[in-house]
């Protein structure tokens, strides 16, 4: 994949989709922009997180724009790199839970087993 071309191609979209929805929008644009304002983490902490909350939420789309942005903001491929094994791991972390409810719902179910 090209990840430039398909983040360039992605803020064309957006911006039609401005033209037609500029409420909605402007709406996601609001709440992108107000965890900026308290300061309390800087660019790069911030980017580090949404790149990881990009893999767990599966959005490519995120994933071109927070790629950008981090390394925009100075993350190394080192800091990169941590910020998605954290994704990685809450990944496994959620499927652990879940996988925990799904077995509670095997045994009620009457699953046999030890």
């Amino acid at each position: 994949m090209d990840w430039k071309d398909f983040r360039e191609d992605l803020l064309g979209r957006i911006g039609t989709l401005n033209g037609y929805a500029p409420d909605s929008v402007g709406a996601y644009m609001q709440a992108s922009g107000a965890g900026r304002k308290s300061g309390h983490l800087d660019e790069k902490t911030r980017q580090l997180i949404s790149l990881a909350v990009a893999v767990t939420t599966r959005c490519d789309g995120c994933i071109s724009v927070h790629a950008r942005e981090a390394v925009s903001a100075g993350a190394t491929k080192e800091e990169i790199a941590e910020a998605l094994g954290v994704a990685m791991s809450m990944n496994m972390g959620a499927a652990l839970v879940y996988s925990s409810r799904a077995f509670e719902a095997a045994e009620q179910f009457g699953a046999s087993g030890k």
